[in-house]
């Protein structure tokens, strides 16, 4: 996958500031506000930052926890998993292999009959391409 390489002055440009926030600074979207949280659409989940098919719909589901949440990504290699010992908690961050972007986090909770993985992720770093 060919990586996407951009100032900050660059992605502040073309990103709303919670996209920014999110996907170059690592911020949180407060939970239940998202776009994405309750939506049921089928289609294709894409980088906000840079349209890499992240995640599909068929993966979704609702965890309560108030961000989208998926068991896997649509294409693998697509979403990298970091180490992330920030705030004080160690956790397994999730970034767009494609372009940096911060995603979320993923946890071991999910669905057993799906390989029990929960890929929490902010809604603006998404957008649905139906």
């Amino acid at each position: 996958m060919d990586k996407i390489a951009k100032t900050e002055d660059q992605w502040r440009e073309e990103l709303a500031p919670d996209q920014y926030a999110v996907l170059r600074q690592q911020a949180t979207e407060p939970p239940f506000t998202g776009r994405y949280v309750d939506t049921k659409e089928p289609g294709v989940y894409r980088c906000a930052g840079c349209q890499a098919e992240l995640f599909r719909s068929d993966d979704k589901f609702d965890s309560g926890s108030g961000w989208p949440s998926f068991t896997d990504p649509a294409v693998a290699e697509s979403v990298e998993l970091r180490p992330d010992t920030s705030h004080g908690m160690v956790r397994t961050e999730a970034v767009c292999a494609k372009c940096g972007g911060h995603l979320g986090h993923v946890f071991d909770d999910g669905p057993q009959d799906k390989g029990g993985m929960r890929y929490c992720i902010n809604s603006c770093a998404l957008t649905l391409e139906s």
